[in-house]
């Protein structure tokens, strides 16, 4: 069996987008074979499907140093792309896979995608819910979403990223953007340069993670192209989606996503949480914890804090008791229930207010 592969370079957000929803649409359609897509962004920073740009980006700094805004055609949170990652897409139709359960086809598909990149000479391996890890850091995030039959999943590759430049995109408290806070968040990514002490070359790196998914899947690999109708597709997606009415499709004001603070003492320190809370739905849009503890490892505050994006508060007590289940974590007198309490208190200052 063959599956195609195509490269479609650097590109500006909008034709990236435009270009997922393309193939996608056109693997629903049966207009394209299943293919892999390696692709790049000039700088930019993508906003999930719903989200609002004045509440997730901080769009100064955007403006002042270049930074494209752009709105993705999939839920999730903000992220910042630029040349330094290397992205991968599958559009896959459910007949390949055998199965439409997402945590099956995501652990298939992330360990093969590991065996890919640990063929560079590191060793790479699948940390669920969707993470690829060289010794406990990020080198890959992933993600996918069904249209009916047809599966788009996507994972991005860090060759030489710097996570500072990320962390100044996004709108996030600023005690996040301190020296040591920034200093944190490097510990907890790794990018495949440092590992091997020099850049490899992208041949070579899309080779590895081609081989590994033509073994995974029984196919063989034939470069390509877009055909005509994804071509078709691709023109019509890119005039609707390079435009101010599709960025600017979801417009909150920073009003609407109140920063609630809080601090505790418990056995284990002083817990301190930022929470931006969308009132009306009861959601947790977004965590930060700070605060004089000690957790190891040390990316579990910013592990729980990925958990607790976007979710529901009245799941708190649940996802929190269920993210220190899966895992083991030394943190000197702090209990779960303690992370917990703190989102609450801060929760509670929303609720009183008029």
């Amino acid at each position: 069996m063959q599956w195609r592969v195509i490269d479609t370079g650097v590109r500006r957000a909008a034709e990236n987008m435009a270009l997922n929803r393309a193939l996608l649409e056109a693997r629903q359609a049966d207009e394209s074979p299943s293919t892999l897509r390696f692709l790049r962004f000039t700088p930019c920073a993508l906003l999930g499907f719903h989200q609002s740009a004045e509440q997730e980006l901080n769009l100064e700094y955007c403006a002042a140093h270049g930074v494209d805004v752009q709105r993705r055609i999939t839920g999730g949170g903000a992220i910042y792309f630029d040349e330094t990652q290397l992205g991968w897409e599958l559009y896959l139709h459910k007949r390949d896979l055998g199965t439409a359960d997402m945590t099956v086809i995501t652990r298939r598909i992330c360990e093969a995608a590991a065996r890919g990149i640990s063929a560079l000479g590191v060793n790479a391996v699948f940390r669920p819910r969707n993470d690829i890890e060289v010794d406990g850091r990020k080198i890959s995030g992933t993600g996918g979403a069904f249209d009916g039959d047809a599966l788009m999943y996507q994972g991005t590759l860090l060759i030489q990223f710097d996570v500072e430049k990320m962390l100044r995109v996004l709108r996030i408290p600023a005690e996040k953007l301190a020296d040591k806070a920034i200093a944190s968040a490097r510990e907890r990514v790794i990018n495949l340069a440092d590992l091997l002490g020099s850049v490899p070359a992208l041949d070579t790196v899309q080779q590895c993670i081609m081989q590994a998914f033509a073994e995974e899947f029984g196919v063989d690999f034939v470069h390509g192209a877009l055909n005509a109708a994804e071509e078709r597709r691709y023109q019509e997606a890119l005039a609707e989606i390079d435009t101010p009415d599709w960025v600017d499709l979801v417009q909150k004001p920073l009003s609407d996503r109140p920063l609630l603070e809080a601090a505790q003492k418990f056995a284990g320190g002083l817990l301190r949480v930022r929470v931006a809370y969308d009132k009306p739905s009861e959601r947790l849009k977004q965590v930060w914890f700070t605060g004089d503890v000690f957790l190891q490892p040390k990316r579990t505050l910013a592990d729980l804090e990925a958990l607790l994006r976007d979710s529901l508060l009245e799941r708190l007590d649940e996802n929190i008791a269920a993210f220190f289940a899966e895992r083991q974590v030394d943190m000197l007198g702090l209990a779960p229930a303690d992370f917990a309490t703190v989102i609450k208190a801060a929760v509670a200052t929303a609720r009183e207010q008029v």
